[in-house]
């Protein structure tokens, strides 16, 4: 099933852009795109250590933290010193952390995000030394250590005068952290877990009947609107019976919602937003939404076919003295957004009438406003 999308862009001030877009369904998709197995849950780690080797861009020394820390790392070498003899320009006090793939194991090798908590200017050209990073445990699961990459940022000053690119006081250490401690296995379970990204009833629903129509009846439950227990089969293959599962398709549902950022006059709904019959006056300007039946006769009344009644909104927006702009399609919001743009009305009076239709009641969906 393909999804099918639109938008819009439209100018409604000098400068100020608003994008309306709408979204008819996601369309099917692998469960693994829409959920986490609880196996393949990462194992966090953080620690605490030091950056040496900047270039006069580290903590000064009202960072007492950092100089504590280089007082009690000399005195482990056998070095005494006194902190106020320090000078700390070349050294930063940082935060490290990494995560563990599942079942991780003695001599692997993971990425690192090291982060400054003093006041240092720029992590630039830095090495951290070894660190020990702890689980939930306490335990030093990886020994942390290598040379910072910033991805291309820089730090200058001169003069009076500083340049800065990207955010100098986070960098990388790819490949930095040593597995020194294999990460202790789950305990076996008759189940495997699936986690929606986002929690939603029917969504997990129709996760749990895809997987029952494809390995059999009450093989897979939904426990709530965010987990599925899978039953795992005796003679099965773990890593093949997960495979199965993930590579399954299924339509996530999605609520009718629109979203505003009243910042930048952005506005984005879902194809599924409706707006029931309504008339809205805001600032000379009229909007009405109206609903008409009509029948809709089969050609062959003896061939099955049924005569139903089918509606039909129209949308009309009306500013003195006269501009009129009809859309004389389904009432949907993308038609009233439509209207209202041609008038060249600001997002700031779009916004308000779309308030007053929610609290109305005539716009239903969820209206969220950043």
């Amino acid at each position: 099933m393909q999804a099918a999308t639109w938008q819009r862009s439209m100018r409604t001030g000098p400068g100020l852009l608003l994008l309306v877009g709408a979204v008819a369904g996601a369309g099917e998709m692998r469960i693994k795109d829409i959920a986490t197995v609880s196996s393949t849950a990462g194992y966090h780690l953080v620690g605490y250590g030091l950056v040496t080797g900047l270039n006069g861009t580290g903590d000064t020394k009202s960072t007492y933290v950092t100089l504590q820390s280089i007082v009690n790392m000399l005195r482990t070498l056998n070095v005494t010193v006194q902190a106020q003899d320090l000078n700390l320009k070349n050294c930063a006090s940082v935060v490290v952390e990494a995560t563990l793939p599942p079942a991780a194991k003695r001599g692997m090798r993971v990425d690192l995000t090291v982060t400054s908590i003093g006041d240092a200017k720029s992590l630039e050209g830095g090495r951290l030394i070894i660190t020990p990073l702890l689980g939930g445990d306490r335990q030093p699961y990886v020994e942390a250590s290598g040379d910072l990459s910033l991805g291309g940022g820089y730090s200058a000053g001169g003069g009076g005068a500083t340049a800065t690119k990207n955010h100098v006081t986070v960098g990388k250490i790819p490949g930095g952290g040593l597995v020194v401690l294999d990460v202790p296995a789950a305990p076996p379970s008759p189940y495997v877990s699936l986690f929606l990204h986002r929690p939603d009833f029917t969504t997990a629903t129709r996760v749990a009947d895809v997987i029952n129509e494809e390995l059999g009846e009450r093989t897979a439950t939904a426990v709530d609107d965010t987990t599925i227990n899978v039953q795992v089969r005796y003679s099965a293959n773990v890593p093949e019976f997960v495979q199965r599962i993930e590579n399954l398709k299924v339509e996530p549902d999605a609520p009718a919602r629109v979203v505003i950022d009243e910042r930048n006059g952005t506005i984005v709904f879902t194809n599924n937003v409706r707006i029931l019959p309504a008339a809205v006056a805001a600032g000379g300007i009229s909007v009405v939404v109206q609903r008409r039946l009509q029948v809709s006769q089969p050609e062959a009344p003896l061939t099955g076919g049924q005569t139903v009644v089918v509606p039909e909104d129209t949308v009309s927006v009306e500013e003195e003295p006269g501009s009129l702009a009809t859309v004389p399609e389904q009432a949907s919001l993308g038609d009233l957004v439509e209207a209202l743009n041609a008038l060249g009305l600001k997002p700031r009076a779009l916004i308000a009438i779309l308030r007053a239709l929610k609290e109305a009641g005539a716009l239903q969906a969820e209206l969220v406003i950043m």
